[in-house]
């Protein structure tokens, strides 16, 4: 079973007066100009995500077990054109097989090879990192892990993967479905670094560390869809339901490794992070809603949410948290949203 973490150190920022986080260095890397474009087949956040079918199993990584129809072929932007998975956001490390490398930036592989989940790595985390900077996060926004970001397959061998700031990078795992196969186990991780990144050493108590797995596993989830929007992808699995794929080794149908409708509050935390995160992520998936209902969109909601990130704590209480992002809604969306944000969190028993 995959357990999804991160390790941090300490510091806090305000958005009053934001300076662009630096984590893990002294100095943080400059992003390397990437100017190159290639395609690449990639799944389309996952083959459960994008197929609907429960019954999808790894099949010791088996090219068969997964019909041809459940990947797409897709852009890889800001390549440096070296013919590696490097650009301006990501470089991607392997423990597993050759380095891909294209002369031409083709890189069409199917899962069977290892090189396919360097370039899911490559693919995704830049995916996410675009996403960020559709929101504004490097224009109107400080940017945030605004580097080259160094992404390691298969580190150690074992079925985990989590995201370290010393040095900044994440690590994915294999055991099952390796877990670069699933879109939503990348973007969970770099979900930590972006906590990270805005607030270094985030994640020193249980609240924070519960809100850490929480936004991992809402980022996975609103980056994925925005993609599948973007890309025309098909989504014919439950959305709150983050990293279907991955958790076929270890779950039973409908397979998720956590859920955002579990309707539980603080007065039934476990003190444990990825349990307790549920609290938080439900919330977060119920203002969504909210937003769109107003006539918002999902992209206003998520603006605002990691706008408000910046002035977390990194031992941060889900009261407080709670409260610094009531107070980013009122900014940025008016008092009805911002109540709203307000009622959401109460529901799951967090007041301010």
């Amino acid at each position: 079973m995959s357990v999804r973490s991160s390790m941090t150190t300490a510091g806090t920022m305000a958005l009053a007066a934001i300076l662009i986080a630096v984590p893990g260095t002294s100095q943080a890397t400059k992003p390397t100009p990437g100017t190159s474009t290639g395609t690449a087949r990639v799944f389309m956040v996952n083959p459960v995500q994008s197929s609907g079918d429960q019954t999808l199993t790894d099949k010791k990584d088996s090219a068969t077990a997964i019909p041809d129809s459940e990947y797409a072929v897709a852009p890889l932007t800001n390549l440096d054109g070296s013919g590696y998975l490097r650009g301006t956001w990501v470089i991607v490390e392997s423990a597993t097989g050759t380095p891909a490398f294209s002369s031409t930036n083709t890189f069409n592989y199917n899962r069977s090879q290892d090189q396919f989940e360097q370039v899911m790595g490559y693919f995704w985390v830049n995916q996410a990192q675009e996403y960020l900077r559709s929101l504004g996060f490097g224009t109107t926004y400080p940017g945030i892990v605004a580097e080259q970001f160094h992404v390691k397959i298969n580190q150690y061998g074992g079925d985990n993967s989590y995201q370290t700031d010393k040095p900044y990078r994440i690590r994915l795992g294999k055991g099952g479905v390796d877990d670069a196969e699933d879109a939503e186990v990348i973007v969970h991780e770099y979900g930590h670094a972006v906590h990270a990144s805005q607030v270094p050493g985030y994640g020193t108590s249980l609240d924070a560390g519960s809100i850490g797995e929480a936004f991992g596993d809402y980022l996975a989830v609103t980056v994925g869809l925005d993609a599948a929007a973007q890309y025309g992808w098909p989504v014919r699995a439950e959305a709150a339901c983050p990293m279907d794929w991955d958790s076929t080794s270890y779950t039973k149908a409908p397979h998720c490794i956590r859920r955002f409708d579990r309707n539980l509050t603080v007065d039934t935390r476990k003190g444990e992070v990825h349990y307790d995160g549920q609290i938080w992520s439900q919330a977060l998936w119920e203002i969504r809603g909210d937003y769109v209902a107003a006539g918002k969109t999902t992209r206003d909601w998520d603006t605002t949410l990691i706008a408000a990130q910046f002035n977390f704590a990194p031992d941060t209480s889900f009261a407080a948290a709670a409260q610094a992002t009531y107070d980013m809604a009122l900014q940025r969306d008016g008092q009805a949203l911002a109540d709203a944000v307000k009622a959401r969190f109460a529901a799951r028993g967090i007041t301010f």
